[in-house]
């Protein structure tokens, strides 16, 4: 049977809609069919087929009023409740000050936690920055935010961009607290896309809610098919951007510089007609960054280089802390107390004890030895033994592997080996920066570098002399007492 032309019909396991028929101009030759899929995930594509020839053909026949009447007729009251939660739907969608999605969550929703939500609303467009401190519940206010707006039906398509360490967090936060699922969109999944559809399909098409960590994002691999997937403006889209200070340009020097995630940030998110960012820390001391930021959040309100005034952001920022919702005695947040306490007793050959005081006079011999020295050999010297103090800090085992990689350093000094003019610039100590890569390297990987670092200092804070011998016998004793206590 040949189906019509406003039909419904099932093909290659997807529901279409037939918009035209060509019938074949002799019996032996087939039947053409155009095609519009009707499944959510490749909504509006557009198929052409040859019908006599497809396997699992067939048409989707409508359900006629005659089966529907053979049903009976509801109750008075099971038909008053579908009536009234049509009735509140409507509502909803046109009134701005009635909630529905706190109905609709699996949460105790605190009363504070609704202000995002109600400034939400209250946009045009959903360009809010979500930055209460932390412990207060970012998330819970952004699923109300997005279950709100599905409900709405103002949001289609969203993308949750995050840290990799929470992503597996979002996901199950956001199904297990609001019912809405969520794809992670990573090498697997766009494995399994290629193996389904084709290695030309764009696997962002085959859904419609997705989770991408930053370092993900970052790689042209996986943002040029969104770019394409979102087009030059996508109407109902919506990015989440978790950790938003991230993308703020922000570097060591004078002027804060662009990193990869912010170019790519503000190259994708120009084309969501709404976005959330969230944040605990949303300005990094720059005011350039800050406005930086913002101009990405929302180019019509505000520009790079322009002071931010508070009764700008005002409009588009939630920021609470926990000592505001304290005094207003909401939430019930304990006030946190320093108490000092006092350690004694130990015992005075406890090897952390005798590292730490013989690490203190090996710092203060390399000051006076490098007194007069340039002001970078001062400063990568002063690395040098921040690093390893925060090694001691953390385990005679870290103080160890970094005092191995130190001595190689010096010795590389000592013998003249691999040795550069002038003093390179390290990264011993790193900044938190938005275009770190560490969360995804392995432990092993991430020991190797450190060891690296350290080696480079050391040779660039003992050009300018070379360590004394009573440097010497320190670092000796202190790699004795390492080796025999890690």
């Amino acid at each position: 049977m040949i189906p019509q032309p406003g039909q419904v019909v099932r093909v290659r396991s997807r529901q279409y809609l037939v918009e035209g028929v060509l019938r074949p101009p002799e019996p032996q030759q087939q039947t053409i069919i155009d095609l519009s899929c009707l499944d959510d995930d490749a909504q509006g594509s557009r198929l052409s087929v040859l019908w006599e020839t497809e396997l699992d053909a067939q048409i989707v026949q409508p359900n006629s009023w005659e089966a529907v009447a053979q049903r009976g007729f509801d109750s008075p009251r099971l038909f008053a409740a579908y009536l009234n939660a049509q009735r509140w739907n409507l509502v909803t969608s046109t009134n701005a000050k009635l909630f529905q999605a706190p109905h609709r969550a699996g949460i105790e929703v605190m009363t504070y936690q609704l202000e995002p939500l109600r400034k939400a609303l209250s946009l045009p467009r959903v360009n809010l920055f979500i930055a209460d401190d932390v412990g207060l519940g970012k998330t819970i206010e952004a699923g109300l935010i997005l279950r709100e707006l599905l409900m709405r039906q103002r949001v289609r398509r969203i993308v949750v961009a995050c840290p990799p360490s929470v992503v597996y967090q979002w996901r199950d936060e956001l199904e297990q607290r609001f019912g809405l699922t969520f794809v992670i969109f990573d090498r697997h999944y766009v494995q399994a896309r290629r193996e389904e559809r084709g290695y030309g399909a764009n696997p962002w098409k085959a859904h419609t809610r997705f989770i991408i960590s930053h370092a993900l994002l970052r790689d042209e691999d996986y943002a040029a098919p969104l770019r394409d997937w979102l087009g030059s403006f996508a109407p109902g889209a919506m990015l989440i951007l978790d950790e938003a200070h991230n993308a703020a340009p922000a570097s060591g020097s004078k002027y804060a510089i662009d990193s990869k995630l912010t170019r790519v940030v503000r190259e994708i998110a120009r084309r969501f007609e709404h976005r959330l960012f969230l944040s605990a820390t949303p300005h990094n001391g720059h005011s350039n960054s800050f406005s930086a930021l913002l101009e990405i959040l929302d180019p019509q309100r505000f520009c790079r280089g322009v002071p931010v005034r508070a009764k700008q952001h005002a409009a588009v920022i939630v920021r609470r802390l926990k000592g505001d919702l304290r005094e207003l005695g909401v939430g019930g947040f304990p006030a946190r107390k320093i108490i000092p306490r006092v350690i004694d007793g130990l015992p005075e050959d406890a090897p952390e004890l005798r590292l730490m005081a013989i690490l203190e006079e090996y710092r203060s011999l390399r000051e006076l030895r490098l007194g007069k020295a340039s002001k970078s050999i001062r400063n990568a010297s002063k690395l040098v033994i921040i690093s390893l103090q925060k090694r001691l800090l953390s385990s005679i085992e870290a103080f160890a592997c970094s005092l191995r990689a130190h001595r190689r350093g010096l010795e590389k000094t000592a013998g003249r080996l691999d040795r550069e003019p002038g003093v390179q610039q390290l990264s011993l100590v790193r900044p938190p920066c938005a275009d770190d890569d560490l969360a995804e390297l392995p432990e092993e990987d991430l020991r190797r570098d450190d060891e690296e670092d350290m080696v480079a200092a050391s040779v660039s804070s003992d050009q300018a002399a070379p360590p004394s011998e009573k440097e010497w016998a320190l670092l000796d004793q202190m790699t004795s007492i390492a080796e025999a206590s890690r």
